[in-house]
């Protein structure tokens, strides 16, 4: 079967500053071998990309090493709302961290938000890391302002319903929901840590069994998939203060491929989340000649000793699947083929500089 090319709007490349995690040669190769061939980067790497300075970093090493397409947030701050707007052109969007962060990203009191989004016009919308109460709290102000806002990583009933309350009066929302969050809850964790907890710490947390089915009873409102690709050393998760976070990348596809067998989504479903929402939402160009070719028949077991991610772990080890990836064609160019990537470091292109 063939799908288009894959749109994944939220990954952790991790460079600058944690390229023993992940850099952007790796985690494109990720993304090829799971279909993806455009990713949208996040901001808080280390330094955090929140300025001309950082950005021309960010996209420095990716046009270097990038090998499918890609384009880089910028992170808000209590301090760069004017530079932020003036580098919306070059941007995937603007990244605000409403809960928990720390540093140049840091957002402490509500009025900083408003001087955000009073001034960000594009083209990609205001993503924002922001759970339950504060949540509501981000889409009042995308009411207030007539600002498109998109909700990242879904997690809970209560979000979920509140933003369908939110599309159904007009306010300017789309939101995407993670395969863990997906396919996984608390009472997972677990299965999935081997005896070593920190491996189920991820932002937003699993949640309950009832969440869980809230977002695939309300799959309609749930406008993207997107992996929140958060890779992490087995060192680091197992250590004594874990950082959260999952890798995603080379498993989404599959996971989202076993669903669509068990009659819980449909292929239009995944080509509409994955590839006509994001490139609509985020206002990305088409890709000419590109498309990912799947068995959906093919039957395997995930493993993590066979995944690109530098982090070599993932929370689905040992989970059996349906639907793998045997070719993608990027702009024309085979790019994976077989379990080999076939392109070289730099082909990806940023594609706000089309």
């Amino acid at each position: 079967m063939r799908l288009p090319g894959l749109i994944d709007p939220h990954v952790h490349v991790r460079e600058p500053g944690q390229t023993h995690k992940e850099d952007w040669d790796t985690a494109t190769q990720a993304a090829l071998a799971g279909g993806v061939t455009t990713v949208l980067a996040m901001p808080n790497t280390k330094p955090p990309i929140f300025d001309a300075a950082t950005l021309d970093l960010a996209l420095a090493a990716a046009n270097e090493k990038a090998r499918c397409d890609y384009a880089q947030y910028l992170g808000a701050g209590p301090a760069n709302a004017a530079e932020a707007a003036r580098l919306a052109p070059r941007a995937a969007g603007l990244k605000m961290y409403l809960d928990s962060t720390f540093g140049e990203l840091r957002l402490d009191d509500m009025t900083l938000w408003l001087e955000h989004f009073r001034r960000w016009s594009g083209p990609g919308p205001i993503v924002v890391h922001a759970e339950s109460r504060s949540m509501a709290a981000a889409l009042a102000c995308a009411q207030m302002f007539d600002r498109p806002v998109h909700i990242a990583h879904v997690s809970l009933r209560e979000e979920i319903l509140l933003i369908k309350e939110a599309k159904a009066r007009g306010v300017k929302v789309t939101c995407e929901a993670t395969p863990h969050h997906l396919f996984l809850a608390a009472d997972d964790i677990p299965a999935i840590s081997h005896g070593h907890p920190g491996r189920g710490e991820v932002r937003p947390r699993l949640a309950s069994r009832a969440d869980v089915e809230a977002l695939w009873q309300n799959l309609d409102v749930i406008d993207c998939f997107a992996t929140d690709h958060a890779p992490h050393t087995l060192a680091e998760k197992d250590g004594e203060n874990p950082p959260p976070g999952f890798p995603g990348l080379e498993t989404m596809l599959p996971l989202l491929l076993t669903a669509i067998d068990a009659g819980r989504l449909t292929f239009d479903d995944l080509i509409q989340k994955l590839a006509i929402n994001p490139r609509k939402i985020f206002h990305l160009p088409e890709q000419p000649e590109t498309w990912v070719e799947v068995d959906e028949n093919a039957r395997w077991e995930i493993r993590a000793a066979e995944l690109r991610s530098k982090c070599g772990w993932t929370p689905f080890e040992g989970w059996q699947v349906r639907g793998r990836v045997t070719r993608v064609v990027l702009r024309g160019r085979e790019a994976f083929k077989d379990g080999r990537i076939l392109v070289e470091p730099g082909y990806g292109r940023n594609v706000r500089e089309e």
